[in-house]
C-alpha cells in the first residue's frame, strides 16, 4: 500500500479554488488538491487572550449547563465536539475558547493536547471546559499546535482515563487524537487487535484507531491514518496531532460535521461547527469533505482522498437539534433550516390559535418560523432556567414534574385563557412532552397544540448520537393519535418527511434519515441497542455492554464490500 501511495504522491496536484459558502462537492474523484502552496507565515498576536479567557470563564460555570436527567431532558444527545489549531502561538488558549463554543456538544469531559518543541503535552478532566481549565493550567500547554475535545457521557460516572484527546507513543513518535462519532465495527476491530497482542486501557472505540495506526506498516504518518481508516466502519470526524503535523479526517459518508477555517495570522483551524471559528476570529473556508484527509504542516495545507466514496449521508439532526443556530453545518445555515421547518409546520398543520411559544432553547427558531407564517404572535410562554446545577435536592414532599419545573417556568400572563401552539424540535420517549403539556394547562392554557419540527423518530442512531433503543422510542410504538393522547395535547403534528427532504433541495440525498426510517447507510454490524442500554461512549460502562454477535437484517450499504482507493497528491 505504501509503495502505491508513494507512486501516487509523485503526481501533480490542482490548486484549490476560492471556496463557496454553499455546500461543496464531496471528495469523490481521484483529483486532489493543495490549498496553500506556500509555507505558513505566522504573526504573533500583540494582545494576549488571557483577558478573553477570564471573561468567558465567568459566564460559563457549571450552573449554565443544566443537569441532563433521563426523564426530564428527553432528547437525543450529541456525544462530542473537536477542534484542531495549527500555526498560532496561543493554540491551547484558542482551543480552550473553541471548546467553550462547542460546550453544547458535550458537558462531561474536556481535554487539550498541545505540541511544544516536538513534545505532546496533555491536560484532560471531567466536567465543563471552565471547570477543567484555568489560566495556570493553560500556561502549561505552550506551543503553536493543539487539538481539543468535549464529550457527553451517556451513563454512569465519567472516568478520567477515558476523556479525550488520547495520546500514545509508538516506534516512530507520538500521536494525539480527538474523535467525534461512533465506529459500528468496534467490537470486531478490538477483538482482532487483542488477538494480535494489543492491550486496551479504555472502553472507547477511539483507542482502537490509535492501535491501528501503531500497527500499520505504511509510511509516512498520514498514510498510517489512511491505512487505519480502511478498517473503520461508521462515523468519524477526527483531528490528529503529531510532533510536526495536524491532520483532520472525515469518514466517507460524512456523518458528523467538520469544518476548516483560517485566522488572520495564517493559523489553520478545524472544528465541529463554525460557531467555534466565530469565537476565535477564524474565517470559515469550507467543510472537510467526506472521505478526505487534510494534512497541515510547515509546507502548508495538503489534501488527499481516502476513497471514491458513496453518496454522503450527513446527519440531518445537526440541523434539527444538535448544532447551534448560528453555525453553518454541511454548507447550510442551521438558523435558516430551523426557521423553514417551522414555516412548513404552519403550512402543513395549521390550527386556530392565539399565541405561538417554543420549548426553549432548541425549539425557538422553528417557533419563530411557524409564528411568522401563521400570522400569530410569538411570545415567551416558557422561560428556561440556565442556572440549574447538575444535581439538585428535591423536598421530602414530592413535587410533580419537579425536574421539568426546575428548568422550564411557564408565563401565566402569556398562557392564561389562550389557545397555544407550542413548537419543539423532536419527541423521543414522550416523557418530557407530556409534562410540558400538563405544565401549560395548569398555567391556564385553554388549548395546547404541539408541533414538532422533525419527523417521528422510530429508530436508534449508531453514528455518534445517544438515543434510546427503538423499543423505547414512542413513535416506534404508537401512531400520531396515540402519542397525542399519551402527552395530553389537543392536537399533535410532526414535520412530514417528504417536506423535510424537499426543503433540503438538491442536498436531500446527502443526508442520513436513519432515525426516521430505520434504513442505515452503514449497518450496525455488531452493536444493537437494547432496552435500557446506551451507546458505549468510552467514559463508562462495560466494554461488552449492548454488543450482540450479529446485527438484524435491514437496508443499507455493506461497507466491507466497498473498494477503498487512495490517491495522494503531495509536492
Amino acid at each position: 500500500m505504501a509503495a502505491n501511495a508513494a507512486s501516487a504522491a509523485t503526481r501533480s496536484y490542482s490548486a484549490f479554488p476560492t471556496p463557496s459558502p454553499t455546500r461543496l462537492s464531496p471528495c469523490s474523484t481521484p483529483l486532489f488538491l493543495k490549498t496553500n502552496q506556500k509555507p505558513l507565515h505566522i504573526t504573533h498576536s500583540k494582545n494576549p487572550i488571557a483577558d478573553i479567557i477570564s471573561t468567558h470563564k465567568s459566564s460559563t460555570s457549571s450552573e449554565n449547563v443544566p443537569f441532563l436527567d433521563a426523564d426530564d431532558d428527553d432528547k437525543p444527545r450529541e456525544e462530542c465536539g473537536v477542534v484542531g489549531i495549527y500555526g498560532d502561538p496561543e493554540a491551547s488558549r484558542l482551543s480552550y475558547l473553541a471548546l467553550h463554543a462547542l460546550q453544547h456538544r458535550g458537558q462531561e469531559g474536556a481535554g487539550i493536547v498541545a505540541v511544544n518543541n516536538g513534545v505532546l503535552q496533555s491536560l484532560t478532566g471531567v466536567g465543563l471546559v471552565s471547570e477543567v481549565f484555568n489560566q495556570s493550567k493553560l500556561d502549561k500547554l505552550p506551543g503553536d499546535m493543539a487539538i481539543g475535545h468535549v464529550r457527553y457521557s451517556t451513563a454512569g460516572s465519567s472516568m478520567l482515563k477515558n476523556v479525550q484527546p488520547f495520546v500514545a507513543g509508538y516506534r516512530y513518535g507520538s500521536v494525539g487524537v480527538a474523535h467525534n462519532g461512533n465506529l459500528v465495527n468496534y467490537q470486531s476491530l478490538r477483538a482482532q487487535l487483542e488477538e494480535n497482542g494489543s492491550i486496551f486501557n479504555t472502553s472507547s472505540d477511539t483507542e482502537a484507531v490509535l492501535h491501528l495506526i501503531a500497527t500499520s506498516k505504511a509510511r509516512p504518518f498520514f498514510l498510517r491514518i489512511v491505512d487505519a481508516c480502511e478498517k473503520l466502519e461508521g462515523a468519524y470526524s477526527m483531528v490528529f496531532v503529531t510532533e510536526d503535523k495536524l491532520v483532520a479526517v472525515r469518514d466517507p459518508y460524512g456523518f458528523r460535521p467538520l469544518v476548516m477555517g483560517r485566522r488572520s495570522n495564517g493559523a489553520v483551524v478545524f472544528a465541529s461547527e463554525t460557531c467555534a471559528l466565530d469565537l476565535i476570529d477564524a474565517t470559515y473556508e469550507r467543510e472537510v469533505f467526506p472521505g478526505e484527509v487534510v494534512v497541515v504542516d510547515k509546507d502548508g495545507v495538503q489534501s488527499l482522498c481516502l476513497m471514491p466514496h458513496p453518496q454522503p449521508k450527513s446527519c440531518i439532526f445537526e440541523h434539527i437539534y444538535f448544532a447551534l443556530p448560528n453555525s453553518v453545518v454541511f454548507g447550510r445555515s442551521v438558523y435558516e433550516s430551523r426557521r423553514a421547518f417551522g414555516e412548513i409546520l404552519a403550512t402543513e398543520s395549521p390550527v386556530d390559535c392565539d399565541v405561538v411559544i417554543a420549548v426553549p432553547d432548541s425549539g425557538v427558531v422553528a417557533a419563530l418560523g411557524y409564528a411568522e407564517k401563521a400570522g400569530v404572535p410569538f411570545q415567551q410562554g416558557l422561560i428556561r432556567s440556565h442556572y440549574v446545577g447538575r444535581t439538585f435536592i428535591e423536598p421530602s414532599q414530592k413535587i410533580r414534574d419537579f425536574g421539568v419545573k426546575l428548568k422550564l417556568s411557564p408565563v401565566r400572563a402569556v398562557l392564561e385563557g389562550k389557545r397555544v401552539v407550542v413548537v419543539d424540535d423532536s419527541i423521543v420517549r414522550g416523557t418530557t412532552s407530556s409534562k410540558i403539556v400538563r405544565l401549560l394547562k395548569e398555567s391556564g392554557a385553554k388549548e395546547v397544540h404541539m408541533r414538532i419540527a422533525s419527523p417521528p423518530i422510530i429508530a436508534s442512531c449508531y453514528y455518534g448520537v445517544d438515543t434510546p433503543s427503538s423499543e423505547e422510542l414512542i413513535s416506534n410504538r404508537m401512531d400520531v393519535e396515540e402519542i397525542r393522547q399519551f402527552i395530553g395535547s389537543d392536537s399533535l403534528a410532526f414535520l412530514p418527511m417528504e417536506k423535510l427532504q424537499k426543503q433540503m433541495g438538491g442536498d436531500a440525498p446527502s443526508y442520513c434519515y436513519a432515525c426516521f426510517s430505520g434504513n442505515y447507510p452503514v449497518q450496525p454490524t455488531g452493536k444493537v441497542k437494547r432496552v435500557g442500554d446506551f451507546v458505549d461512549d468510552g467514559l463508562s460502562g462495560s466494554v461488552d455492554g449492548g454488543w450482540l454477535k450479529e446485527s438484524r437484517k435491514g437496508a443499507g450499504v455493506d461497507v466491507a464490500k466497498l473498494e477503498w482507493k487512495k490517491e495522494i497528491f503531495k509536492s
